[in-house]
C-alpha cells in the first residue's frame, strides 16, 4: 500500500534533480521556459510529479512562474550572486574546518579521483560533467561536517542561488580559469589531509569562493 507515494516522491524528486542539473550546467539558461510536456517525454513521467517538481524549484528559487507562460528559469543579478557567493564561502569554509577530524583515507582517495576526473572533463570540454564533479568533491567533506543546519542551509545556497561553474563564449579563458579552480581542489584536499582547519577555512571563504570573473558567473 505504500510503493505508490514511495514512487511518486521518488519521481518528483528524478525531475527536480534533472531540471535542477540543466540549470546548473547552463543546459537552461535564464528566463528559458520550461517545456513540460518535452520533460513527461524525456523522462517517461506524467505530468503530476513534474508539476510538483516544478513548484519546488520555484519555491527553491530556481524557477519563477509567469502568468500565460509558465515556469521559466529565474534569472539573479550578479550583485546578489557575489552576495550568495560571499555566504557560501564562509559557510563552506567552516564545514571544512568541522570536517577535519571526521574525513577518512577513503575519503582521501576519493577526493583526489574527483580532482582527476575534473581534469578530464576540462580536457574535454564536457562542463556538464565538470559541474556535477566538482559538486561531489565539496560534498565529500560537507558530508562529514557533522552539522545538519549547515549542510541544509549551504546546499540550499548553492542550488537556489548560484551556479557551479564559470561560462565563456571564449573557451581558451574558460579552460584557464576552470584549470586553475581544480588546482584550488588540489590545494583544498592538500590542507585537509593536513589538518590545517584555521588554513582550509579561510582559503575556501577567501580564494576558492572569491569571484575574480563576475562577469562569468
Amino acid at each position: 500500500m505504500n510503493k505508490g507515494p514511495m514512487i511518486y516522491h521518488s519521481l518528483k524528486d528524478h525531475v527536480y534533480n534533472y531540471i535542477a542539473s540543466q540549470i546548473q550546467d547552463g543546459t537552461l539558461l535564464p528566463n528559458d521556459k520550461i517545456n513540460e510536456a518535452s520533460i513527461c517525454s524525456q523522462l517517461n513521467v506524467s505530468r503530476t510529479p513534474v508539476r510538483e517538481a516544478l513548484i519546488k524549484l520555484a519555491s527553491d528559487n530556481l524557477l519563477e512562474y509567469r502568468p500565460r507562460r509558465g515556469f521559466t528559469v529565474k534569472e539573479i543579478d550578479t550583485p546578489k550572486k557575489l552576495e550568495v557567493f560571499e555566504i557560501v564561502g564562509a559557510l563552506d569554509g567552516l564545514a571544512a574546518a568541522l570536517s577535519i577530524d571526521h574525513l577518512t583515507e577513503e575519503d582521501f582517495t576519493k577526493m583526489d579521483e574527483l580532482i582527476k576526473k575534473i581534469d578530464v572533463s576540462i580536457e574535454l570540454e564536457n562542463y556538464q560533467d565538470y559541474q556535477k564533479y566538482q559538486t561531489y568533491f565539496h560534498r565529500v567533506y560537507l558530508n562529514r561536517c557533522g552539522n545538519v543546519t549547515l549542510k541544509e542551509q549551504l546546499m540550499s545556497l548553492q542550488d537556489g542561488f548560484i551556479r557551479q561553474t564559470y561560462f565563456s563564449n571564449d573557451n581558451k579563458e574558460l579552460y584557464a580559469i576552470l584549470h586553475m579552480m581544480n588546482e584550488h581542489h588540489r590545494h583544498i584536499l592538500k590542507l585537509l589531509k593536513q589538518k590545517k582547519k584555521a588554513d582550509v577555512q579561510l582559503y575556501l571563504q577567501n580564494v576558492h569562493w572569491n569571484i575574480e570573473y563576475p562577469e562569468m558567473i
